[in-house]
């Protein structure tokens, strides 16, 4: 049994496509300026003063998104309350690695409010807290090496500041392929996506997955015994 939920609200649909539209430019306009002979769409001029645009732009972003988050109280979401944290992000790992291919009931109950898994949250934790603002810095710190010579110096210069930024480039793409495959894991491979675009879900009722993995436990242990 399901039920129709309005998981996402108007900004954060416009906020996830916005997020994602930027970074994905910041990746195609940034493979141009590390490779200008190899990726060629708006000549290198173009291409660093777009990725330097959509630096900026992707900051105002983020800021925007840490402010919705706040004053709204759903930063709280991405946050696990369970000290079993890192023991139900395995378990996470271990439905997406082999329980899904063999039918098994998904070990986390999405509702409203409760939208991230235990995995999705220490991911998101790591990206937006760590990721995202390592290349926030290096981005600067290279745009401003004229301004500020000396802390780019004490860093390593541009030669370590563009491995790092690049190096992070590649773990975003990296994490936008495995997202995008992790959207087709819903009870229809575009039933993610549609939720994001109308903002609507069907989702299980409550305790539906629980009565699934009984079920499914019956059936592996050869059913039941009286």
């Amino acid at each position: 049994m399901t039920q129709r939920v309005y998981m996402y609200s108007l900004y954060e649909r416009i906020w996830h496509w916005l997020q994602a539209a930027i970074i994905l430019s910041l990746f195609v306009t940034g493979l141009e300026v590390h490779a200008p002979d190899l990726f060629r769409l708006t000549g290198f001029e173009a291409a660093v003063g777009i990725h330097r645009i959509l630096g900026f732009v992707l900051i105002a972003h983020a800021f925007l998104g840490l402010f919705y988050h706040l004053t709204t109280g759903k930063i709280s979401e991405y946050f696990s309350a369970s000290p079993d944290a890192v023991t139900l992000a395995i378990q996470q790992i271990a439905f997406y690695t082999r329980g899904i291919f063999r039918g098994d009931p998904h070990p986390f109950e999405k509702r409203l409010g409760q939208k991230l898994n235990p995995l999705q949250k220490i991911t998101y934790v790591m990206i937006l807290n760590v990721l995202l603002p390592v290349q926030i810095a290096t981005g600067l710190l290279m745009w401003g090496t004229q301004q500020w010579p000396d802390t780019v110096g004490r860093l390593g210069g541009l030669a370590v500041l563009g491995a790092v930024h690049t190096t992070g480039s590649w773990l975003f793409a990296a994490f936008i392929i495995m997202h995008i495959y992790l959207t087709t894991t819903g009870h229809t491979p575009l039933a993610n996506i549609r939720a994001m675009i109308t903002g609507w879900e069907d989702l299980p009722t409550a305790g539906a997955n629980t009565a699934r993995a009984r079920a499914s436990d019956r059936v592996k242990g050869g059913g039941t015994h009286g």
